[in-house]
This record gives structure tokens, sequence and C-alpha cells, in this order.
């Protein structure tokens, strides 16, 4: 509600400075949004949503007095947002954050007790790494959904499209298994495959704290989250050629576009590997 009021004041000075009155024109809105792009240097998000709170305002307004219509009957604003480019996890991070498991206390599964936390995470970790998941559907996941070889995993993704990803790495199907095998011990085949400390289904943002938790010990900034990992999914996959088809496959995406700005990504590794190498000064 801050933000609302905030763009609603912005605009009174507005009108205030350049002596505006009712009824306003479409100029005036045009002449605003020239302000706020060229004058206040806002960001396009910034103005996209002083906009729409401004349109929403004039709208209930002339709902309530048909004398004042709404200065936007006849406004096309189309404000571009730029696309921000994900922002993926190094290597030498990702190497750090999957060394922090070892240690005696860290054993995934033995005799059939529950792993402790830290190893559920980093267990979790590796296979937002390998497979792309969002957060989301790897908490949701069932126990059945995991197959018997824990190799592939039936995903409920957004719209409840279903689709199969798969774990690659051997070690980490071996210790997926064991895990799989004890929830099941444990629990139907409808029972949540994740839980919390007190055996209920593991919450995203309970995850989210344990990967805060984590880049803190670690000293990482900017800190860990569930979709840096997906991001580093993809473009890990990018970089090492696997077709751009077979990413949006892996990560569920229904628009190809979704998918390409990874190669963009790639691309700024790239150039960044390029930059370092320098070919030109080593031929001086």
């Amino acid at each position: 509600m801050t933000e609302y009021a905030q763009d609603l004041r912005t605009f009174a000075r507005f009108t205030k400075d350049h002596q505006l009155a009712d009824p306003l024109s479409k100029d005036d809105i045009l002449a605003y949004h020239r302000h706020l792009r060229d004058d206040l240097d806002a960001k396009p998000a910034t103005i996209e949503r002083r906009l729409v709170t401004l349109k929403s305002y004039f709208a209930w307004r002339a709902d309530r007095n048909s004398a004042l219509p709404s200065p936007f009957a006849d406004v096309r604003i189309s404000v571009r947002i730029p696309r921000r480019l994900p922002r993926p996890i190094d290597r030498e991070t990702l190497k750090a954050v999957l060394h922090a498991e070892t240690g005696p206390a860290n054993v995934l599964l033995t005799n059939r007790a529950f792993a402790t936390d830290h190893a559920i995470t980093i267990l979790m970790i590796k296979l937002l790494i390998v497979t792309g998941l969002r957060i989301s559907e790897l908490t949701n996941l069932k126990i059945r959904d995991v197959s018997t070889d824990a190799s592939q995993i039936i995903v409920h993704g957004k719209g409840n499209k279903e689709r199969i990803v798969f774990v690659p790495n051997e070690e980490l199907q071996d210790a997926f298994r064991r895990y799989c095998t004890d929830r099941a011990m444990q629990g139907s085949p409808k029972s949540s495959l994740f839980l919390n400390a007190v055996g209920r289904r593991l919450r995203s943002q309970t995850f989210r704290k344990r990967l805060r938790a984590l880049s803190h010990r670690l000293g990482i900034a900017p800190h860990l989250t569930p979709h840096r990992f997906r991001h580093s999914a993809a473009t890990l996959l990018v970089e090492e050629d696997t077709d751009i088809r077979m990413v949006q496959a892996l990560l569920g995406h229904a628009n190809l576009r979704t998918t390409e700005i990874y190669v963009r990504v790639s691309n700024h590794a790239l150039r960044r590997a390029v930059e370092r190498a320098d070919i030109l000064r080593t031929l001086e």
C-alpha cells in the first residue's frame, strides 16, 4: 500500500509543479510519462507500476463521478521492461557448496534413520542442479513420483503439466535411492518425499532458510536461492552443448524463448573467458 500511496504523491507533485487541473487530458498523461522517464530517470518497472496505479485511480474516480472521465481513455503507452538475465551460481561456488557435506555427521542414511537436515539439504541441492526443478516442484514430490531405481522423477509443473526428469549421476542415484527406500518404509506412496524436522512436508520457505544459513556459513554472497540452482542447471547444460529444446523440456518451459535466455547467459561467460585470454596480447 505504501508504494501505491507514493505513486499518487509523485503524480500530485507533477500536477502541482505543472499547474494542471481537472479535467486532465491524454497529453497530460503522456507528459507525466516523459517526466518519469526523462526527468526522474525511473526504471521501466517503476514507470509501469506508477502508470497502472494512476489508471486504476482515475477509473475508480470516474466510476463515482461521470463528470470526471479518465484521461487514460485513449492513452496507449508501452513501457518496455528489459528482461533480467538470470544469475546462475558459478562453478567454484557450486563446488564449495557440494563439498560442504563432508564429515561423519552428514552420512545420508544409516539403519533406516532419517538423514540430518544438512544431508537432506545437500541431496536436494544436487537434485536441483541436475534436474532444474522449481523448488515448489521438488518439495511437492510424493514418494510414488520417484522410480524404483531413483533414476526418474515424475514432476507436476505449472498448470499441473506432467513431465519426467532424470537423475543421471550414479553416486547421486544411489544416495537418492537409499533415501527414497527409507521413506517408502515409513510412509505411503502418497506421502511427501521430503519432510521437515517434525515429520511434515518440507515447505519451500523452510528450504530457503536452510540455504540462507548455508550461504552465511560458507560466506556466499549473494545468498543461495532455489531458483539460482535452477538457473545454474540450465546454464551448465547449455555450456555443455545440450540442445536448447532438451533444456526446454527439462525445465518445463512452455515457450522456447523463455529457455533461450540461458544461451545469452552462456555467451556472457564466453565473453569473459575470451577477455581473460586476450589472445592478441599473447602474440606481442
